[in-house]
């Protein structure tokens, strides 16, 4: 009797092609009907892809979970093949689309080489290709450094590279709130690269230039653009996941955002946050950094002298999901529960003991194997790839945030490759009572 395949082998058994015409652009006049208009979107081209007449690739910054809508519209009649994380096609209600529209799966953060060779194969047959370079979509509000490889690929693939610029995407869906905040957003469409540069550009100039060219802060944005975003009096709801530490006092995991409102429960530090994401101090006794980008990057500077101490362990108890085998995932969930145990993170890397479907299971993935992790929906829980498997690690607390900085900070630390920006150390030293709010 022939054995059922895995949705993993039927998902690396697909050799894929352009999108189809239709129903590419039937639901891309969907999606523009549903969201544009009602999310404020507008784009500008200082340069038009659509005069081309062949392959191409498109970067853009990933600002939040519905960047397909905001990178799609300004190329049409184009079809995209878009990139997207290979844990995303064993959830139900994407499945199905990303298989008609010829999405191309990538598992985040690891070589793999299923998905270049899809990327080449389209580019290839005439077909375009967006990638997102990040590799996920803002966690801060502001760019994480480009994925490793990224550079690699564009050189390779050696066709003309646009870029989509966006500016208020994160601001509309954060990462810590997975409610819909209408306001504006703006994207802007350029040309990044000739073929010709990208022949003669290092793949350190091509990523020094894709850094540049993608870097976008929402928060400092709206300090000029003024845009106001409705919350529905819920601005600062679950802002403690990615907030986790007190300016003030020091303590961490005492904030908590609720409402408009985020406070320290140790020591009564507090702001609420307008419209706008201004952070206004409860007091004039308060202590709160210039912007919520500001504060997670002092709280990162936090991280990176704390796992300087070659005794460094962070662990938390947490639940263990992994993709199913045969059936896809329902209800939005992103993994299914298979087990709990302890999770700790020192400088050999990471490691889980615990259950495993029934059984009782040690895994580990050597730090300079772990630039980081991966998010699928908000900051509530973590995955990577442990031999090629995907890992999902659900915390007792809101402490996300911290194992990010002190995960990324400890790969860079002992000599991981991933590397920070240029400009990073300044940023993260600036003094503590420059960033804090005049108001």
């Amino acid at each position: 009797m022939e054995q059922k395949m895995t949705l993993a082998q039927k998902l690396h058994s697909r050799k894929l092609h352009q999108p189809p015409t239709f129903l590419y652009i039937l639901l891309a006049n969907i999606w523009r009907l549903l969201f544009i208009k009602r999310l404020g979107v507008t784009h500008e081209y200082r340069a038009d892809p659509r005069k081309e007449t062949g392959p191409y690739i498109v970067v853009s910054n990933h600002a939040s979970r519905v960047d397909y809508l905001y990178t799609g519209i300004p190329f049409l009649p184009h079809r995209l093949n878009y990139v997207a994380g290979y844990n995303e096609f064993f959830r139900s209600h994407l499945a199905l689309v990303f298989r008609l529209l010829q999405v191309i799966p990538k598992k985040n953060f690891v070589p793999d080489m299923y998905c270049v060779r899809e990327v080449i194969r389209i580019i290839k047959s005439g077909g375009r290709v967006c990638i997102f370079p990040e590799g996920m979509s803002s966690i801060s509000g502001a760019n994480q450094p480009v994925s490793l490889g990224s550079a690699k690929l564009l050189k390779h693939c050696g066709v003309p590279v646009y870029v989509c610029h966006i500016s208020g995407g994160y601001l509309t869906n954060t990462k810590y709130c997975l409610d819909e905040r209408r306001g504006k957003v703006h994207i802007v469409v350029d040309k990044l690269f000739t073929p010709e540069q990208l022949k003669s550009l290092s793949e350190d100039a091509i990523t020094d230039i894709l850094h540049e060219a993608i870097k976008q802060d929402d928060y400092t944005w709206n300090k000029t653009a003024r845009v106001a975003f409705d919350g529905h009096g819920e601005m600062a709801k679950n802002m403690h996941d990615l907030l986790y530490w007190c300016p003030r006092c020091g303590a961490e995991l005492t904030m908590h955002g609720e409402g408009d409102t985020i406070v320290c429960s140790h020591c009564g530090n507090g702001a609420t946050v307008n419209a706008y994401y201004d952070l206004l101090p409860l007091d004039e006794t308060c202590v709160i950094p210039e912007s919520p980008r500001v504060w997670f990057d002092m709280e990162r500077a936090n991280a990176a002298k704390a796992v300087q101490d070659p005794e460094f362990t962070l662990q938390e108890h947490v639940k263990l999901g992994m993709l199913p085998e045969f059936k896809m995932l329902q209800k939005e969930a992103t993994s299914e529960i298979v087990g709990e145990g302890i999770l700790t993170l020192d400088h050999k890397g990471l490691h889980y003991r615990g259950t495993c479907r029934g059984e009782t299971v040690e895994l580990f993935q050597p730090i300079r194997s772990l630039p980081t992790y991966g998010m699928c929906t908000d900051v509530t829980r973590i995955y990577t790839y442990i031999n090629d498997t995907f890992y999902e690690f659900y915390p007792e607390t809101h402490s996300i945030g911290k194992w990010l900085h002190c995960t990324e900070e400890m790969h860079r630390a002992e000599g991981g490759k991933w590397k920070n920006f240029p400009d990073a150390q300044t940023r993260y030293d600036a003094p503590q009572a420059t960033e804090t709010a005049n108001v």
